[in-house]
């Protein structure tokens, strides 16, 4: 099997790329080459997703980082497994402690959002189960460019200069007190040290980075949840009146899950289950396959995906938490009986998004295969660029904010409760068909994520794109209510005819926000062809 049509409206702007013996493909090339390395090494697809994983905290800090979420499909010797290292909230927290507080939602930076860092475990997990190298030799490219330093590329510098300014603006009025004010000062210490973002090409070094990424290697990540740094954490959260205890990470250990799936005419589509919103892009690909696409009907086909994904979104937004904690049940949500109930809303005309009732019962992403047939679909974030902005003194860590998507409503389903996973955005994809793999993709971008996956996928699976072209065709991305957002790139007939149905279109001059992805596929006779974005500084490192 392979997608290799010819037809393609939108010219690549770059090439499929091949090779038989090894690949990485992420969004910085340093971090691709990282994973190469250990490829050649002796290492698996695993050992090279640890190692490209780890170097993108460093490499690309503006999308992830130590204090990170991380979700993974592993696929060895025939046989899927998945991994979700989000954490949870902290055990002292509750909607009640938040009132006290004087909130009325959940805040974006600081120290109250933290929730339990999950991708430190996630290494030390897949590795003891999977990798063929010690911890300490995978970690050491990303220990090596934290404690040397690296030149910054074009589209990070741009990310982090975007990020340095909105933090000048939304830190001040976020804080209550000046000591308030003082938690976030490390972060300026470690990621603007010349009180600026890096420019493109200058280096930049962290070598607190590299003291915490060694500790992580030598402890197979011991020192994080058990010994030193979870001390330091703990020490920073209660001196300026955080949740998050030594406790909290002391309890903590990733879960191993079975993916969940739908066939998409006869493709099996694979995603990590609830927390994460990988349930909202199988739902609207339920949907989407009662209907026929055409290449030269793409007014309809944009049309009908939005359709999906607004109806998709809605329910996911209603029903998505801690698995365990759901209203509803995801099997229910992905039955063919609620699929046709909710495409039957699906019209002529755009129509606002509404949850069903079902019948009850900052993102960096990476994807690596070897020659032995093992592949790894791997995510990993901070969440909302650098996450809380709250970075621990001498260890170069940004913790997340995972727990400003809790909602204070005591009703709603992902509502704020001691140790709860939240709604997750980070959702890594995997394609397999007929029981074999042909291989992981992902779209990293928050709440673009489901949406970039239901747009590749289709763009494979329904047009026959190759795996780059099938990243370059222009995007569009539901913002809320009727409001559509679409790349340049995409026709203005395309536009003015979506318009007519009643979607409130919207121009985007920038690409930053459409999500940016890779693809590693491998056909029968185990030639691997390989995406990535042209959206970002995307490498494809091949062996």
């Amino acid at each position: 099997m392979k997608f290799d049509s010819l037809y393609n409206p939108y010219p690549s702007k770059r090439n499929t790329v091949y090779a038989k013996n090894g690949m990485v493909a992420t969004s910085q090339p340093l971090a691709a080459q990282a994973g190469m390395d250990i490829l050649k090494k002796g290492g698996n697809a695993i050992d090279a997703a640890i190692a490209t994983a780890a170097c993108l905290t460093v490499v690309e800090p503006s999308s992830n980082g130590i204090g990170g979420d991380a979700y993974a499909i592993v696929w060895v010797n025939g046989e899927m497994h998945g991994l979700n290292a989000s954490g949870p909230s902290p055990q002292g927290i509750s909607i009640e402690a938040m009132r006290k507080k004087g909130y009325s939602e959940m805040p974006k930076y600081g120290l109250t959002p933290v929730t339990v860092p999950g991708a430190p475990a996630s290494w030390a997990m897949l590795s003891e189960r999977f990798g063929k190298l010690p911890l300490k030799d995978v970690l050491q490219p990303a220990i090596d460019y934290a404690e040397n330093g690296f030149p910054v590329p074009p589209t990070l510098s741009f990310a982090w200069n975007n990020a340095f300014q909105r933090y000048n603006l939304e830190l001040p009025s976020n804080a209550f007190s000046l000591d308030d004010y003082e938690v976030y000062q490390e972060w300026y210490n470690v990621f603007a040290p010349n009180g600026r973002a890096p420019r493109a090409g200058e280096m930049w070094k962290s070598p607190d980075h590299a003291k915490t990424l060694r500790s992580i290697a030598e402890t197979n990540a011991e020192s994080f949840y058990h010994g030193e740094i979870a001390d330091k954490i703990d020490a920073l959260s209660k001196k300026y009146g955080g949740f998050i205890r030594k406790e909290d990470l002391q309890a903590y250990k990733p879960q191993w899950v079975k993916p969940i799936s739908v066939n998409y005419r006869g493709y099996d589509v694979w995603e990590i289950p609830p927390n994460g919103q990988g349930l909202i892009a199988l739902h609207s690909l339920n949907m989407l396959k009662g209907f026929d696409f055409h290449a030269k009907e793409m007014v309809e086909t944009y049309h009908k995906q939005i359709e999906a994904m607004k109806l998709a979104f809605a329910d996911g937004l209603a029903y998505i938490t801690q698995e365990d904690k759901m209203e509803v049940a995801v099997k229910d949500i992905l039955s063919e009986e609620y699929a046709q109930e909710r495409r039957e809303h699906i019209g002529e005309e755009a129509q606002r998004p509404f949850a069903g009732t079902p019948p009850k019962g900052g993102t960096v992403y990476l994807a690596t295969a070897d020659g032995e047939g093992n592949m790894v679909s791997f995510i990993q974030s901070n969440y909302m660029s650098f996450g809380s902005c709250v970075v621990v003194p001498d260890t170069g860590i940004a913790l997340q904010n995972r727990g400003a998507n809790f909602s204070l409503d005591p009703e709603h389903a992902n509502r704020l409760e001691p140790n709860k996973l939240s709604f997750n955005t980070i959702i890594p994809g995997f394609l397999t068909k007929d029981g074999k793999a042909l291989g992981p993709f992902g779209v990293m971008g928050g709440f673009m994520q489901p949406q970039g996956h239901v747009q590749v996928v289709m763009n494979m699976v329904d047009f026959g794109m190759n795996p780059q072209a099938a990243l370059d065709a222009p995007r569009f991305q539901w913002t809320g209510n009727m409001r559509i957002e679409l790349e340049t790139a995409v026709p203005e007939h395309i536009a003015l005819a979506l318009a007519a149905k009643g979607h409130d279109i919207h121009w985007s001059l920038g690409s930053n926000t459409f999500g940016r992805g890779q693809i590693i596929l491998r056909d029968e006779d185990g030639v691997l062809s390989g995406g990535t974005e042209a959206r970002t500084d995307g490498s494809i490192a091949a062996w």
